[in-house]
């Protein structure tokens, strides 16, 4: 008999806290399915993520701004995703509390 694995993105969402609360939720071949909530959190001042892989985010509820080094802004609502390709310079500029994400971190391309 096969297991199953099961879970809600939206309850319960975790309290407040000063950090984003990540949950990871599946990891296999290679890539990893987590859920992070956010309470109003952003980026650091100066500080942008720069993977060494792909990640597909999509906004499950809440509202969240991502900023890019290219000055580019992309403001995500609830049903809107987006790639962000490895070695894409990135950071999240805004959040609304709560936000729910769903990101899936892709395998590396040369693995």
């Amino acid at each position: 008999m096969h297991e199953f694995k099961r879970g809600s993105l939206t309850d319960p969402l975790p309290a407040a806290a000063a950090d984003e609360h990540v949950t990871p939720l599946m990891h296999a071949g290679g890539a990893r399915i987590e859920r992070i909530v956010s309470h109003g959190q952003a980026s650091p001042p100066g500080f942008w993520y720069d993977q060494d892989r792909d990640e597909w985010v999509l906004v499950v509820s809440g509202r969240g701004v991502l900023a890019f080094a290219d000055g580019r802004r992309e403001t995500l609502e609830p049903g809107d995703w987006i790639c962000l390709p490895a070695g894409c310079r990135h950071r999240v500029e805004e959040t609304h509390s709560p936000t729910v994400w769903l990101a899936v971190h892709l395998p590396r391309a040369d693995t």
